[in-house]
């Protein structure tokens, strides 16, 4: 069974003042009934000291790419400060923005409640299960992105952004047209820009995106599709500037 109960990613203090304090709740017993089942699902699939693989695969099924994410970065975060748990996977969860960790640490928390080395061994297989959709990361868009303006460049859009069934590079890849959130250091934030993938066009924030795509990156069928919108040639290398 699918819980499709929506991620709320905003503080019990925001709830209040924002009059969300049902969507927090709703989103709180979500988080704990995820937190139950990868307690009992890596109890399930122990196999002697490690996790049978696959075994991430039927909490995704369930609960979600994004809420597993919360309550695994939520737990590391909570308990990791004694060294239990490898820099790397430290290091990924400070990039989750959990801003309850002060609540998480009372007897209510969410946090996973097993093995340091089986909950590391889990987290892993999330990461493994996220790679192999093979989305789109900072690792593919020009380094100084922030200081760019977005008229007519390709950019990445960024996962949180996205609903889960569009986690795809398909998805991720939009050419901007025109708005103030082009310019870097606009008072507007707005970019109008049409998805490679379907052709659909529509408004984002500049901050939706995780930067400008690097020339190297662009798969041969973004090329093909930019092409088609340009109504011109293949990029110049290094920009999407068409010939």
């Amino acid at each position: 069974m699918v819980n499709n109960t929506g991620l709320y990613p905003y503080s019990l203090e925001e709830a209040r003042r924002q009059k969300e304090i049902k969507l927090w709740r709703e989103s709180r017993k979500a988080n704990a009934d995820c937190r139950a089942v990868i307690e009992e699902t890596i109890s399930r699939d122990l196999n002697g000291k490690n996790l049978n693989p696959g075994c991430v695969q039927s909490v995704l099924a369930e609960f979600g790419y994004k809420r597993v994410n919360w309550v695994l970065a939520t737990t590391l975060l909570v308990n990791g400060a004694d060294g239990r748990y490898s820099p790397e996977n430290m290091a990924w969860a400070r990039r989750t923005p959990v801003r309850d960790l002060g609540w998480e640490k009372k007897p209510e928390t969410i946090c996973v409640d097993v093995r340091p080395e089986l909950l590391e061994q889990f987290v892993n297989q999330y990461h493994e299960a996220v790679q192999a959709l093979g989305l789109l990361d900072s690792t593919s868009c020009e380094s100084d992105t922030g200081k760019q303006d977005f008229t007519g460049k390709v950019l990445v859009l960024s996962p949180d952004i996205l609903k889960e069934e569009c986690w795809r590079p398909e998805d991720q890849l939009w050419y901007a047209h025109d708005g103030f959130g082009c310019r870097p250091n606009a008072i507007g934030r707005s970019v109008r820009c049409t998805c490679l993938g379907d052709g659909e066009e529509t408004r984002w924030n500049r901050h939706d995106f995780i930067g400008v795509l690097r020339d190297e990156c662009m798969p041969d069928w973004a090329r093909e599709r930019l092409a088609e919108l340009t109504g011109q040639t293949a990029p110049e290398i290094g920009g999407m500037t068409m010939n």
